[in-house]
């Protein structure tokens, strides 16, 4: 605690809980990635890796609003909790950010939603979802990116405030390396409700990617990550590759001051509101040609 004693009670009981997130999900993580490593090889540089936001970097919308759906339609709850995950997914779609407070509600929604359920349970359900929901809304350039780093030898790992078991899936299904992703506290397999430290958001995220990279020993200075989101500079000033994907204006105008790299593979019109020339990004494989050719010139 020594390091933290200059920080305000309430500031310190804040970093205490993103730090203990941001552990709890690197753990989950790296028990995933060894459960399947025959699965996901990745020879090559091994102390380099490149870390994803999800929600509107990689897919388009909210993860969780995807599986709150999911749920609706299996009868997991009612109308009138569909109702309120569908106005956070329209405020976020239109915004193009995230609102931490809207983000928070649907987090507490789908906690009291799986209280009681088994772990087991969800992560089947999950396979479903994400072919019912989510396959079709992968970005393709983004998904070029990732593609880049694992032909570079490189482990990709999904960084998002969906739920590990969520993230997982989809790091899975995209061939990715493992997910860090929000713990929810279960005792015996079951959900208790509660999480382990905080949603894997913002400084949670920082934490996450500092934890695993102890643990990985990875050199931070040789790795890439990608969002869309103001609320990620903390996880994007980590690394020496930041990147700003679909990016909101807060970060597009932190990118443009610091020199980071921009892509956009929104529609034209989403593209020109935010001030992002169309072209920039919209083709996966000059994506993926670009971010190969940085990371052959980081090896020389």
């Amino acid at each position: 605690m020594g390091g933290l004693a200059w920080l305000t009670p309430r500031k310190r009981s804040a970093t205490a809980r993103s730090v203990l997130a941001g552990e709890a999900a690197a753990e989950a993580a790296r028990k995933t990635e060894h459960e399947h490593e025959s699965e996901f090889p990745t020879p090559g540089d091994t102390r380099a890796a490149a870390f994803f936001d999800l929600d509107n970097t990689v897919m388009q919308g909210a993860a969780l609003f995807h599986f709150g759906r999911g749920l609706y339609k299996r009868r997991f709850f009612r109308t009138r909790d569909l109702t309120r995950f569908a106005w956070q997914q329209a405020c976020f779609r239109i915004a193009g950010s995230e609102n931490p407070e809207h983000m928070e509600d649907v987090r507490s929604s789908a906690l009291s939603i799986v209280k009681g359920h088994r772990v087991a349970e969800l992560m089947r359900i999950g396979e479903e979802i994400y072919d019912e929901y989510m396959a079709d809304r992968i970005w393709p350039g983004t998904r070029a990116l990732a593609q880049a780093h694992l032909d570079a030898g490189q482990k990709v790992w999904l960084v998002t405030a969906a739920p590990v078991e969520t993230a997982t899936i989809i790091a899975r299904r995209l061939g990715l390396t493992g997910a860090l992703g929000t713990v929810a506290e279960s005792v015996d397999g079951v959900y208790t409700g509660r999480l382990v430290g905080e949603p894997l958001h913002g400084p949670a995220k920082a934490e996450a990617v500092r934890a695993l990279a102890a643990a990985e020993d990875l050199d931070l200075d040789r790795c890439a990550a990608y969002s869309d989101s103001a609320n990620d500079i903390p996880m994007l000033s980590l690394v020496g590759y930041p990147y700003a994907i679909n990016p909101d204006n807060r970060l597009r105008v932190h990118a443009r001051e610091n020199g980071w790299r921009l892509r956009d593979y929104r529609t034209g019109r989403k593209a020109a509101r935010v001030g992002i020339p169309a072209a920039a990004g919209v083709g996966a494989v000059a994506g993926g040609t670009v971010a190969l050719v940085a990371l052959q010139r980081r090896r020389r």
